[in-house]
């Protein structure tokens, strides 16, 4: 079983053997990881142009051929046409073929995501049988109908209305759908509704055929940012007809249907952003050897160093949150199967269960990708605002993956409020470990020197006093405000921030250590020095965001040993030294000329 529950992190000191790295991947995945890559290498790349100009058809046809491929079903079992390879490969391959555009990446993420585990997570036999072949095969395509002009991050709110025919044969779906991805080519769409006056919505599985369009009709194309070459319209549904039996799960599941098909595609969003920053780090590394500037190459300079040493740092820290969290799910996954449980619903739980995580990876993910792709327009420079450099369409595909899949501020907000549900729900103690920090406030700190002669081991007793920074100001805001903190946003988003640096720097060092001890300490010397600049930067914006909190929700004395608090859990014994690790990251990465890790 895995070790730990979701959330569980912020109260747990965890052990590198507890966690998977990509380093570990089977020869089965390393298999698959290269097929993927020479895939874009050959299909996707070399027509970079093609699909900035909006070569739609370039997107259907590149998708058609992962499919015969088998890249859209590796989670899905042999018997709907898939490979079942389990999900920590589903991450692998969404993680490379999304590297080369935006527009495959999401083309890819709205198909074998939202637009297919519907049907596989909550249909019945006879739907599964009848639509996973195909879309494991790529002989069609899936399409999620659920955002509204009116019903964005409410997806609950939608207006589309399901009524049943006099016939009780069908529902006739009336409505409108926005933001529909691969809407241009899809003909199998999940579409949400609402019957009567139901308080919850509604799925169907319904398909499409455009020379049948049973009061289907498609808007333009939106003209967009970035993915240009994405498929992304309206979709309007006029008395449009779709059998009962067509119903996904049961009357008014739509709503949890539409939850839980996020999880699965906030945590594989993060996924899609490693790549695309690996590459981005490559290029703009390459640049920096080749271009010269008062007859140096600007790689030498100190300024374009840190550039390429914190770019590095925080696609490290990304890699390790996320098949971390990839493996923590199948382990559940796993356990449940071992349990007995069917496929389906050993997926469900393990989903639900890391639902804190998913949320996680997919901001921190998001933000990497948007802060890695703008630094490399930094250092082409002139060139970088050029169409003639990918760094341009680079820094545009990657603005939108901070807005789809619940927008990063949504995602914050749930992060925290999973984590108080689960804790008001016995599911996880937060309390007792919370009172613990309270009552150590009062107390007298040791002021013995640790011995931390071990690797990493000062970097660990950091981690360990950050979450105890974290109890301390989740605690004291679930205190004062109760059932009415979600008034209190900018708090959550705080708490948030605390909470989500923590997990990522967590993961980065046990990254590190894990591949010390895989190879040893020399050959994990950047590593080493990676997992330590990203805590050093964790650090530094935990105690920001926690001053933050502490000075919205205490006054007077309280506030005094609050900060006293936050200052010790954010404090060192021994101050790393950012700049000294920067130069030895950026000496690897640029004595490379590649993103090496």
């Amino acid at each position: 079983m895995a070790t730990i529950k979701g959330g569980e992190f912020l109260i747990k000191k965890i052990k590198s053997e507890d966690v998977f790295i990509s380093e570990e991947f089977s020869e089965e995945q390393k298999m698959m990881k290269d097929a993927v890559i020479e895939f874009i290498d050959r299909e996707v790349w070399p027509h970079k142009e093609r699909f900035e100009n909006k070569d739609y058809a370039l997107t259907e046809e590149v998708m058609r051929k992962a499919g015969e491929m088998g890249f859209l079903g590796v989670s899905i079992p042999e018997e709907y046409g898939g490979i079942g390879m389990g999900f920590v490969s589903t991450m692998l391959v969404t993680d490379y073929i999304s590297s080369a555009t935006g527009s495959i990446g999401t083309a890819f993420g709205a198909h074998t995501g939202i637009g297919t585990m519907p049907i596989f997570l909550y249909g019945n036999e006879e739907q599964k049988q009848k639509y996973l072949p195909a879309l494991t095969s790529g002989e069609k395509f899936g399409a999620y109908c659920l955002t509204e002009p009116g019903a964005g991050s409410d997806a609950n709110s939608g207006k589309t209305t399901a009524e049943l025919t006099a016939d009780g044969k069908h529902y006739k779906i009336n409505g409108q759908k926005m933001w529909i991805s691969n809407a241009g080519f899809a003909e199998i769409f999940i579409v949400f509704g609402r019957i009567e006056d139901d308080k919850n919505i509604t799925a169907f599985i319904l398909d499409y055929d455009k020379n049948n369009p049973n009061g289907i009709t498609l808007g333009e194309e939106e003209h967009k940012l970035g993915i240009t070459s994405s498929s992304t319209r309206q979709v309007f549904f006029n008395d449009t007809l779709v059998p009962v039996e067509n119903m996904l799960s049961k009357r008014g599941a739509g709503f949890k249907i539409a939850l839980n098909s996020l999880n699965v595609g906030r945590i594989k969003l993060g996924a899609a952003c490693l790549d695309a920053s690996r590459r981005i780090i490559t290029l703009s590394t390459i640049y920096a050897n080749e271009r010269f500037q008062f007859k140096s190459a600007i790689s030498s300079f100190g300024a374009i160093q840190k550039k390429i040493a914190e770019m590095s740092t925080k696609t490290f820290a990304a890699d390790a949150g996320s098949y971390r969290a990839a493996k923590d799910i199948q382990n559940m996954i796993d356990f449940h199967l071992e349990s007995g449980k069917p496929h389906e619903e050993s997926e469900l739980l393990a989903f639900s269960e890391y639902a804190i995580e998913c949320a996680i990876i997919k901001v921190y993910g998001s933000e990497v990708s948007q802060f890695v792709s703008d630094e490399g327009i930094q250092i082409y420079g002139g060139m970088g605002f050029s169409k003639d450099t990918p760094m341009e369409s680079a820094w545009r595909d990657a603005r939108i993956t901070r807005i789809y899949e619940g927008t990063n501020e949504i995602n914050r907000l749930l992060t925290v409020g999973m984590l108080l549900k689960k804790a008001m729900k016995g599911k996880i103690d937060l309390i007792t470990p919370a009172m613990e920090v309270a009552n150590s406030l009062v107390g007298i700190p040791s002021f013995e020197t640790p011995d931390f002669s071990e690797l990493l081991s000062e970097e660990k007793e950091m981690i360990h006093k950050l979450k105890k920074a974290f109890l301390m100001i989740a605690g004291k805001a679930v205190q004062k405000y109760g059932a009415d903190l979600d008034n209190h946003q900018q708090l959550i988003l705080a708490a948030a921030e605390i909470m989500i640096e923590i997990y990522m720097a967590e993961s980065a060092i046990l990254k590190a250590e894990k591949v010390a001890k895989l190879t040893s300490e020399k050959e994990a010397e950047s590593q080493i020095a990676m997992a330590k600049l990203n805590l050093f930067n964790a650090v530094e914006k935990i105690n920001s965001f926690g001053k933050e909190a502490v000075l919205y929700f205490s006054e007077g004395d309280e506030q005094r040993m609050m900060l006293m608090g936050l200052k010790r859990f954010t404090k060192y014994v021994n101050n790393p030294n950012p700049i000294a690790l920067r130069q030895v990251i950026a000496k690897k990465v640029i004595t490379e000329n590649s993103y090496c890790f």
